[in-house]
This record gives C-alpha cells, structure tokens and sequence, in this order.
C-alpha cells in the first residue's frame, strides 16, 4: 500500500497552475484556440471539477480538470473515494461539469487530455475490477483536526486507453435500450 499526502501533492499541483506549458497543450489539442482562463477560486466551478475554462474560435467553450504529478509514472490515478472510511465519492464517481480530465506528468512533459464522460462510463464498467487488480494508492488528509483517507486506484495507461476506445462504442441493440 502506497501513502501520499494530499495536501501536499495538491500544492504541488497548483504550484503549476499559471505554468506557460498549459497553453502550450491546449493550443496543440486544439486547432483553433482562442484563449484560457483560470478558474481555481472557489465557487461553482471548481467544486464542478473546473480548473480551467478553454475558448475556441468558434465561440464553443472547453471545461477542464488538471491533474498533475511530479513524477512519471506508468499510470493514470482514478479517485475512487474521497474518504474512503465515509465512502465519499471520489472524482471519478463524480457527475462533474467538466468536459476533460487534463492528467499531465512533469518531467516527461506529457499530458493525457481524457473526455471526462468516456472516462466514467469506463469507471463504471470496470471500475470494481480495476479496484480488485490495481494496489489503492493513499492520501492522508488533515484539515482543521479532521483526519481522512483518500483512495486512488492506478490504472495502467494502455489499459485505460483501451476501456476508452472501447466506452465509445455505443450500440443500439434491443436488449441494451432501457425499458
């Protein structure tokens, strides 16, 4: 079991907030890029999971949650429990208002942009798997006296991006239309 403190990987993650690197990734995931602008300050948005508002040329605007970790690894974190001992739901069980999960590893200099519905009908489907398979990575939190665990699972990236692939796929077949 791995522990990691949240609080601290959280400032890590924002101290990369204003990097010049994000606009960088948005102008190469998308061809007409307009502009960003930041929305970390509490309120809707971010308690939407929305880091970042993307504005095309088109006048269409892109929602988005970062993530980032300092190190490489082969995996993507899922949160699956927010507090794990209360059974808080963690992002990815989440109806956020997000459109994208941006997931970025820093010293690769990489980022993985995840359509955040696909990601949780991929969740939803292979979630309790996934969370058999894959060791829980573990957060502890500390925040005015309260103690809580956070739980992650990792799932590998080629793994992820098959359950992707596959999610878009969506059949019309009698026996899957609801009654």
């Amino acid at each position: 079991m791995t522990v990691h403190n949240f609080t601290k990987s959280l400032a890590a993650s924002h101290d990369f907030e204003d990097a010049g690197w994000w606009e960088v990734v948005y102008r190469n995931a998308f061809h007409n890029f307009a502009g960003m602008t930041n929305t970390r300050e509490d309120g809707w948005a971010q308690r939407g999971g929305i880091d970042r508002v993307v504005s095309l040329g088109s006048g269409k605007t892109l929602t988005i949650d970062e993530k980032v970790r300092t190190k490489d690894y082969p995996d993507i974190l899922l949160e699956r429990w927010s507090d794990r001992d209360r059974k808080a739901p963690g992002w990815v069980q989440q109806d956020l208002a997000c459109d994208y999960i941006a997931y970025a590893f820093i010293p690769s200099q990489r980022c993985y942009l995840l359509p955040f519905q696909e990601l949780r009908r991929a969740w939803i489907q292979h979630g309790r798997e996934w969370a058999n398979q894959y060791p829980a990575v573990l957060a502890r939190n500390e925040r005015s006296g309260r103690k809580w665990v956070t739980e992650c699972v990792p799932i590998p990236i080629p793994v992820l991006k098959e359950a992707l692939i596959a999610v878009s796929e969506i059949s019309w077949a009698p026996e899957l239309v609801p009654a």
